[in-house]
C-alpha cells in the first residue's frame, strides 16, 4: 500500500455513516473538523471549544494513541536552535557509518529523501540562521506562556515537572563545540549553567565517569506522562462539547461555491462537511495538503524508545546525550530511553534493534541501570527542513488551515499552535508573526 492510500486510519472501522456534527444545542460558532487526534489536534480542540465552537476530531486510532503517546515528555522551551544548526550536518558522515547510530537512512529510501536533504542543507546557511532562530524563539516564548494557561484551565498543572534537564559531554572538545549554541540562547534570555565535578555528580548521581562536563537548563520542563497529559487535555475539550470519531480520512476538498470550509472523505466511503477544517495529522498531513494544492516538503523521522519500570534507575531529571542523539526521561509510568532519527518513510517495518542499541548505551552511561522489563515503541515525527512547523491557511481554501510539521517539538509547541489556530479561525490578530510558518514558504 502506498503512503497516499494509507492516510491516518483503519479502513475497517464500521462507522460508514459518519457525518459532520451539528453545533452543540444552545452553542455558538462554526462546526470545525480537526483531522488528527495527537497532541496538536487535541490542543486545537481545547482552544476552539473554549471559544464556543462545535468541534469534531477525526483520527484512525484514538486520542493521543500514536506518536504523541510515546515521545520524550519534554517541554523543551529552550530548544530554539533549528536542527540544521545543531551539529547534525557536522556529525552526519560519522553517524551514517553506524546503522544503529543517532541517524540512519534506509538505502532504498535515499533517492526519495534527497530533495528534503537538499532543503535541510540549505536551511543551515548563515543567511537563514537569524530568521529561523528568531522565529523559533518567539514560538517557544508563546508556547511556555500558553501551556501555563492551558494547564491551569484544564486542571493538569500537577502533571508538570520542573526539574530542569542536564546535557552531557564526553570530552572538552564536545563541550566546546556546544558553546556557540549556548551563546545564541543568551540573546533570548534562556538560562543555563555549565557544570562539572561535584556539581555534575550532585545533579545526577551514578553517571559514568566518561562524562566530564554538563549543562544544566533549569527552565526545561517535563510532564509526568505525555499520553496521560494528552488524554487529560482532551477530557477538558470534551467537557466543553468536543466530539471524537474514529475513522480514517483519505481525502479532502474545498467546500466550493464560494463557501468556506471543506469536505472530508472517509476510507470507508462516508464523508463529512465542516465550516472550517484543521489539518493536524502529523506525518500524514502533507498527503492531504497536496490534494489542496500545497506541496509541502514534509519528511518522517522515525523515533524509537524503550520504557523501563520506574525502579530501573534513580533518575533525577531528563538527561540529554546529544552526541548520541537520545535522552533518558523519568516518567510517572516508567523510565523512557529514546530518540535517534531514522529516515525510512511511513511503511517500512520498525527496526527495534535501534531501541536496543540506545538501551545498551544507556547501560554504559548509567552504570547500575536495570534494562529488564522494557516496552519498545516507534513513532513518526513530522519534520520540515527548516525545523519550523506549518501554521496557516491552505493556498486555495482559506477555510482549511494547517497545523503540522513540528518535528521533535510537537508536545512543546502544541499549546502555542492551538492558540494560533484559534486566532486564525476567529479572525484575531495572531499572537506572533506567522510569516516564518507559512505553508507557502516553500
Amino acid at each position: 500500500m502506498s503512503d497516499s492510500s494509507d492516510f491516518r486510519g483503519s479502513p475497517n472501522h464500521p462507522s460508514s455513516a459518519l457525518r459532520a456534527p451539528s453545533p452543540r444545542e444552545g452553542g455558538e460558532g462554526n462546526r470545525i473538523a480537526i483531522v488528527g487526534g495527537g497532541i496538536i489536534g487535541i490542543c486545537c480542540a481545547a482552544y476552539l471549544t473554549e471559544a464556543g465552537h462545535a468541534v469534531t476530531v477525526y483520527d484512525r486510532t484514538g486520542i493521543c494513541e500514536e506518536t504523541s503517546s510515546g515521545n520524550a515528555a519534554a517541554f523543551a522551551f529552550s530548544d530554539v536552535l533549528p536542527l540544521a544548526h545543531k551539529g547534525m550536518m557536522r556529525n552526519l558522515p560519522r553517524w551514517l557509518t553506524d546503522p544503529l547510530g543517532p541517524l540512519s537512512i534506509s538505502p532504498a529510501y535515499l533517492p526519495r529523501l534527497l530533495p528534503w536533504l537538499w532543503r535541510f542543507w540549505r536551511a543551515g546557511n548563515a543567511d537563514r540562521y537569524e530568521a529561523a532562530l528568531a522565529a523559533q524563539a518567539s514560538m517557544m516564548a508563546l508556547a511556555e506562556s500558553e501551556w501555563a494557561d492551558l494547564m491551569e484551565s484544564s486542571g493538569t498543572r500537577s502533571m508538570l515537572r520542573e526539574d530542569g534537564s542536564l546535557e552531557l559531554y564526553e570530552s572538552e572538545a564536545e563541550f566546546r563545540s556546544s558553546l556557540p549554541g549556548w551563546a545564541a540562547r543568551d540573546r533570548f534570555g534562556i538560562g543555563y549553567r555549565h557544570v562539572d565535578g561535584e556539581d555534575l555528580a550532585a545533579l545526577q548521581p551514578g553517571l559514568s565517569p566518561r562524562f566530564t562536563k554538563g549543562t544544566f537548563i533549569p527552565g526545561w520542563k517535563t510532564v509526568s506522562d505525555p499520553k496521560l497529559l494528552g488524554k487529560a487535555i482532551w477530557a477538558h475539550a470534551e467537557a466543553r462539547g468536543a466530539r471524537f470519531e474514529r475513522v480514517r480520512i483519505d481525502g479532502i476538498e474545498a467546500a466550493g461555491d464560494g463557501q468556506p470550509g471543506g469536505v472530508l472523505s472517509f476510507a470507508n466511503g462516508g464523508s463529512a462537511g465542516a465550516d472550517r477544517v484543521v489539518i493536524a495529522a502529523g506525518a500524514w498531513s502533507h498527503l492531504l495538503a497536496r490534494q489542496l494544492g500545497d506541496p509541502i516538503p514534509l519528511e518522517t523521522e522515525r523515533g524509537y524508545n524503550t520504557t523501563l519500570p520506574s525502579t530501573a534507575f534513580d533518575l533525577r531529571r531528563q538527561l540529554i546525550f546529544s552526541g548520541h542523539g537520545f535522552v533518558v526521561t523519568p516518567l510517572e509510568t516508567g523510565l523512557r530511553v529514546g530518540g535517534a532519527v531514522e529516515f525510512a518513510g511511513l511503511e517500512r517495518a520498525p527496526n527495534f534493534n535501534r531501541s536496543k542499541a540506545m538501551l545498551e548505551k544507556a547501560k554504559a552511561f548509567l552504570p547500575g541501570l536495570d534494562p529488564t522489563g522494557g516496552r519498545e515503541w516507534m513513532g513518526f515525527r513530522p519534520s520540515l527542513p527548516d525545523s519550523l512547523p506549518v501554521i496557516g491557511a491552505a493556498r486555495n481554501a482559506p477555510g482549511i488551515v494547517y497545523a503540522f510539521g513540528h518535528g521533535h517539538l510537537g508536545l512543546t509547541q502544541a499549546a502555542a499552535t492551538g492558540r494560533l489556530i484559534r486566532d486564525i479561525l476567529l479572525g484575531h490578530s495572531p499572537a506572533l508573526d506567522l510569516a516564518p510558518f507559512s505553508p507557502q514558504r516553500f
